[in-house]
């Protein structure tokens, strides 16, 4: 900048500088801050289905696993 003559030219330039700075550092903090939020979301949905996957998978190929969960002894209904 020192090589600019003028000193008001010299100013400006440094304040448009400054400015787009800002822009660009508080654009990409918000974005790393959404992204965070939108990430773990994904990662909720993500889990779920995997999870509900997993649970159709072994009531298909091992439904004994579930036997204690229902009513009466060993899942037996009365």
């Amino acid at each position: 900048m020192r090589h600019i003559p003028d000193v008001a030219t010299r100013h400006m330039i440094l304040q448009v500088l400054a400015w787009m700075w800002a822009v660009a550092f508080s654009t990409a903090v918000g974005s790393y801050t959404y992204f965070a939020a939108y990430l773990i979301g994904h990662i909720v949905l993500v889990g779920a289905a995997a999870i509900t996957v997993a649970t159709y998978t072994v009531a298909t190929y091992k439904p004994a696993v579930f036997r204690s969960l229902g009513r009466g002894k060993h899942g037996e209904h009365e």
